[in-house]
């Protein structure tokens, strides 16, 4: 059966659009893979610093047991272990805020 003009622009029209919504999906997965590895590489750092955090609470209540008298290197695994907390948190905030961006 032959095609008409009228049935070979609607395939024409429709196969542009396919293309166009193909290239479109192509862009957006490209720009969505190196947001996922940051996201993913930002995550695993947030990871290691809260067991870093966890470690050096471990120390500071091991220390305190052992010794009672040795206040300073107590409070300074407490200190540690704060800080290390601290900078967990701002890893793992930084991570979901780059993964949402990326969806």
């Amino acid at each position: 059966m032959a095609q008409t003009k009228a049935d070979r622009s609607v395939a024409a029209k429709k196969a542009a659009a396919t293309r166009k919504r193909n290239e479109a999906k192509a862009q957006t997965a490209a720009s969505n893979r190196g947001k996922k590895a940051a996201a993913t590489r930002q995550g695993k750092t947030a990871k290691r610093s809260a067991n870093q955090a966890k470690q050096a609470t471990g120390r500071a209540k091991q220390t305190a047991t052992e010794a009672k008298d040795s206040t300073g290197s107590a409070v300074g695994n407490l200190v540690t272990a704060a800080k290390s907390a601290g900078d967990a948190a701002l890893k793992a905030g930084k991570s979901v805020t780059t993964r949402v961006r990326g969806s």
